[in-house]
């Protein structure tokens, strides 16, 4: 098998960590460094349909209460070394909603975040690679936090599933690890979501989002690579409070299994596609969880 040059692996190595709607911060920060220094830019989209209604973890039957969201991160960021990059992202955010008897749409930008992505540790050859990554930063209360004021839509729908914004100065950590044997890999990202409290007393419970598997490489050569990947995600979330009581209708386990699709050209360009279908859903109370998701990104260096 041909070397790999540092180009090519730099976008190997740029996936995401990419949670619920309002926790989760996309990262390429598996890639920061690799690449020399200079600026990316990219696009994250997250496609997620709510539409089955459970009470604390059982599926009930659905008077037609549905989310759906499409959250698109608008990021740029500067490689200031081989190993350290500082990125931000801004979100996009759009979800429509209903019941049987009412329909609403909610549009806007959510919570900007700066990020800072430090690569730790890499080893590179022929036939082994290991890169070892950490972030951490600061989301700011940009987004709309007025849904978390109001009552709650439904039964299974609250204003906190529908803001766009915490209205509070969160805190981001997360690591990452990336290793490849010949033309076999495996990722394993996790960033964890440090909430104070915002806007109308209202305080998000802490949020651990995580994801990895094993992948092979279709494609493997000097200038792009092609890989296809199982990725098994979740996510964990204790209830939120108001003014320290806790809403009994918030706290989520959820796992999700599906392929992704991961593809470079040289060092200048990154894509990714992939769905993820829920094969383990917990929530406590009566709550409106996902059907499935579609994600998807690119990203460019110049």
């Amino acid at each position: 098998m041909q070397a790999l040059s540092l180009s090519v692996l730099a976008g190997i190595v740029a996936l995401p960590t990419m949670g619920c709607d309002l926790c989760a911060v996309y990262s390429v920060s598996e890639a920061s460094g690799a690449a020399g220094r200079g600026f990316y830019a990219g696009l994250a989209e997250q496609y997620t349909r709510f539409g089955t209604l459970q009470e604390d973890g059982h599926k009930i039957a659905n008077d037609g209460e549905y989310i759906n969201s499409s959250v698109a991160q608008v990021f740029a960021g500067y490689t200031f070394s081989d190993r350290l990059s500082l990125q931000l992202n801004l979100p996009i955010i759009y979800r429509s909603f209903g019941s049987s008897d009412a329909h609403g749409s909610e549009n806007g930008v959510g919570d900007l975040s700066l990020v800072a992505n430090y690569r730790v540790y890499q080893k590179m050859g022929e036939a082994f690679t290991f890169t070892w990554t950490a972030l951490g930063g600061v989301k700011f209360p940009t987004g709309d936090s007025a849904r978390l004021g109001g009552d709650d839509f439904s039964a299974g729908i609250g204003g906190h599933d529908l803001a766009l914004g915490s209205g509070s100065f969160d805190g981001v950590v997360g690591t990452g690890i990336f290793a490849r044997w010949t033309k076999l890999f495996l990722t394993a990202n996790t960033q964890y979501s440090i909430r104070s409290e915002g806007d109308f007393g209202h305080q998000y419970a802490n949020d651990l989002t995580w994801s990895g598997g094993p992948g092979y490489f279709l494609a493997l050569g000097h200038t792009y690579t092609l890989a296809l990947q199982a990725v098994v995600s979740g996510e964990y979330k204790g209830k939120d409070t108001f003014y320290g009581v806790a809403d009994p209708d918030s706290a989520e386990t959820i796992v999700y299994l599906g392929p992704q699709v991961n593809f470079t050209w040289g060092g200048s360009l990154s894509a990714q596609a992939g769905v993820d279908v829920p094969v383990s859903i917990f929530g406590t109370g009566v709550q409106v969880v996902p059907d499935y998701r579609i994600h998807m990104a690119v990203t460019f260096r110049f």
